[in-house]
């Protein structure tokens, strides 16, 4: 099998960790990247992954990891998934500092990483194969909801800097591909939001049949980027069944209408 390797950003939980072991169990090699060198070094026992232990906020610790990917063999993929969304008050009523952080680490911290990885993606691929910029967004990025007033801003935004970047990169090999998670049941996603009130985070899933898991999302990344070079998948929406709309979720049994 060809070498083929991946850099995952947010990968000490949730989304990012099933992501580096997936890649891992299909005979990728892997860089798993967060901010908690504990999880990271878990991780990399469990699966063999390289890791980096960095803050996607922080230009010197993006600096550092890109010139350890470039050193250590440098790579065909890069997935951006490091991210988060911090309370969910209205627009009148929310805290701008909360604001900050969400654009801080959903836009500014994929558009660091990105800069500095793009060259390190050139170096590495030459057709006819293809390199491959994964963002996860969200489908908070698309449809507005109460409550939702920064995050959706702030995927708003992520979402237009992939649709832009993939007009950038026309004419190079590299595909650019957005997958926009619904609803997806992770340890820590609505505990962060909710500032660590579990019992908050566990009502936003309470009663609702089978929400997505991590595993999910990472299998629609996987399939993304092992499809042959000459195919993009410009774009992924991933929601569970009982989720019409980020506004409209089901609690209860689904069951067919019949008359």
């Amino acid at each position: 099998m060809t070498r083929r390797r991946a850099v995952v950003t947010g990968a000490s939980s949730g989304i990012g960790e099933a992501t580096v072991r997936l890649f891992a169990s299909r005979g990728w090699e892997v860089v798993g990247v967060a901010r908690r060198r504990d999880r990271l070094e878990a991780l990399a026992a469990e699966t063999g992954a390289h890791v980096v232990v960095a803050d996607v906020t922080v230009q010197a610790d993006v600096d550092r990891l890109r010139d350890e990917v470039a050193a250590s063999g440098g790579a065909d993929v890069l997935v951006c998934n490091a991210g988060g969304a911090f309370g969910m008050d209205s627009v009148e009523a929310s805290d701008p500092d909360d604001w900050a952080r969400m654009f801080d680490v959903n836009v500014l911290g994929t558009k660091r990483v990105i800069s500095a990885l793009l060259p390190v993606l050139r170096d590495t691929v030459d057709a006819p194969d293809a390199a491959s910029l994964v963002g996860v967004t969200s489908i908070a990025g698309s449809i507005a909801y109460e409550g939702g007033g920064g995050y959706n801003a702030a995927k708003f935004a992520e979402r237009a800097l992939f649709a832009v970047l993939r007009l950038e990169l026309a004419g190079e090999p590299i595909r650019v591909i957005d997958v926009a998670p619904g609803m997806v049941h992770t340890e820590e996603f609505s505990l962060v939001r909710f500032g660590g009130d579990q019992a908050r985070a566990d009502a936003v899933y309470d009663d609702v049949p089978d929400p997505l898991v991590a595993d999910d999302i990472a299998e629609a990344i996987v399939h993304a980027v092992e499809l042959p070079a000459r195919v993009n998948i410009d774009s992924i929406v991933v929601k569970p069944v009982a989720q019409a709309a980020p506004h409209k979720v089901i609690r209860g049994q689904l069951a067919m209408k019949r008359s």
